[in-house]
This record gives C-alpha cells, structure tokens and sequence, in this order.
C-alpha cells in the first residue's frame, strides 16, 4: 500500500506539471470559464491564447498572426480596486515556439530572439508609430492586482489613436465599469474586438501591425438588478448592450456618426452604443460573415 500510495501521490504530480506546461495557444478549452456558458464568439478564425499569468489564466483572446494583434480578447468584468499597475509589457511565447512555457513573459531589455519578432507584435513596433497600445480588455475591469497586470501583453492590444484611447473610448469603459459594477448582481461577460479596414492598407511600421478602424465591445449579465433597472431608465442595457468606437476621424459615418461639438482633441473618434443584434449586423456587413458573440444572444436561462 504505500508503494502505491506513493505511485499515487507521483502521477498526481506529474498530472500538475503537465497541466502547467500544456499549450495555452491553440485552444480555448483551459479558458472556457471567460466567456458566458462556456462559449466563445462565432464565426471569426485566428488562434486561440488562454491568457496566462503566473500560472493562472486570466482571460481569453482569439489572435490573427497575419495581423499581428488580436481580433478580440474575452474576460470576466469584477470592479476594479487600487492603483493600475505599471505598463510592464509582456509577450506569448508559445507564438513562436510550440514547446515553450505557457506564460506571458515580460519582454527582456536585450535583444529578441527572431522567432518572437516574427510571430507577434513586439515593443518597436509600437514606439514612434503615432499609435497607443490600446487594451481589448482594459486595466480598469478587475478586481486582483494579477488579473490587472495580466492586461499588459501586446497579445491584447492593438495600434489605438490617443484620440480614442484617451477620449470616447475611455469613457465608454468607466461607463461600462459603473453600470456593471452597480447594477449587475452575477457574473459579467465582456468581450472587446475590432472591426479592420475594407482596404487592407493601414498597418504600422511597414506590414507589421494591422490598424483596426474600429473597435467594438459588447456585455453579457445575465443576473441584474431588475428593479432598480426601472427606476434609472436602464432596462435597455441589460441583460446585454455594446458599443462601436471610431479609430479614424476621416473613417465615413455610416456606423458611427461624428458628433460635431466635441472637444478638438477627440474630435472623430466618437463611440456610437448600440444592441447587441445592431453591432453583430455591422460586424456581419464588415467581415463577410456571421458573427455571433454570446450564446443565444445573452439570453439564456438567469
């Protein structure tokens, strides 16, 4: 008995490092927990990252390697607590080797191995491009100064205007922070996406990174405070609501009109809400296929 007591005790343990040095690129099983009952958006072809941190996962993330940046990232909102964390910047390494550790890892001050620069986006792409490192799944939507840091990998960001990053945009999330965090009573799902060019023209440094024209985002609460719904005139926000924000003020206005009063600075990169049904129309019009984001729409049993 205590041979196999032992036995026991080391297949366990090999059970442990083997589920810490699986692949997190490939597949969303490990993560399925990020998106509302278990199931990721339809209709959109990339490789799945379970975001890990850490040795824990944090998020989700479908990622384009010819583009270079995600096509979206999916969490799980819980209201934010302290300060946000310094941008320590991080990088996938299973993109470029298979074999590799599952867990994000800061990018070194020395020089990259090639397979990093080939595979993803890296920290030069970024500098002197006229474009911020714009969150999919911001800072400012949890809780855990882990779930926090974990945002700051270049896996979840894409080439964002500071006109939208720091404008329309950024109200759009602490407004999505203070409606979820007041009103809804379960568990919130969000996912954030982009919506690319028609052209296919627009990229930084060189064919590097691919700029999106759009970014888009939608919620999913199944559980909220229904009464107290009523008496703020929120009802049509929940169980789920989204919202579309322009990357370019010479972008046309047909999906997001410019409001022309506003502050110079954010001038065009205005952020148009909207149903979920109305942003899973644009997204079908734009990519050319169907795109479904939750699981029947948000509208499963509560």
């Amino acid at each position: 008995m205590p041979y196999l007591h032992a036995v026991g005790l080391a297949l366990l343990a090999l059970a442990g490092w083997w589920s810490l040095c699986a692949a997190d690129v490939g597949d969303f099983a490990p993560c399925l927990n990020f998106f509302y009952r278990s199931w990721p958006p339809k209709g959109l072809s990339g490789t799945p990252i379970c975001q890990r941190y850490g040795n824990q996962y944090h998020f989700a993330s479908l990622y384009s390697r010819p583009r270079r940046s995600p096509w979206f990232s999916a969490y799980m909102f819980s209201p934010p607590e302290g300060k946000r964390p310094s941008a320590n910047w991080k990088f996938e390494p299973q993109l470029a080797n298979a074999t590799a550790d599952g867990n994000m890892i800061p990018f070194p001050l020395g020089e990259l191995d090639p397979n990093v620069v080939n595979s993803q986006a890296v920290q030069l792409d970024y500098i002197n491009s006229s474009y911020t490192r714009g969150h999919l799944n911001p800072s400012l939507h949890h809780r855990t100064y882990e779930d926090r840091s974990s945002t700051f990998t270049l896996t979840n960001v894409v080439p964002q205007k500071v006109g939208s990053n720091d404008g329309p945009w950024a109200t759009l999330e602490k407004q999505v922070n203070q409606t979820l965090g007041s009103y809804c009573l379960g568990v919130a799902y969000v996912v954030t996406g982009v919506i690319p060019y028609q052209d296919n023209k627009h990229w930084i440094k060189g064919h590097r990174v691919a700029v999106p024209e759009y970014l888009w985002s939608a919620y999913c609460c199944p559980k909220y405070n229904e009464s107290l719904l009523n008496k703020v005139h929120l009802s049509k926000v929940f169980p789920t609501y989204a919202a579309i924000g322009r990357n370019d003020p010479n972008s046309t206005e047909e999906i997001v009109p410019i409001v022309k009063s506003s502050h110079k600075k954010f001038w065009g990169y205005d952020v148009r809400r909207m149903p979920l049904d109305t942003l899973e129309m644009y997204l079908k019009e734009r990519l050319g296929t169907v795109i479904s984001v939750f699981y029947e729409k948000c509208s499963g049993l509560r």
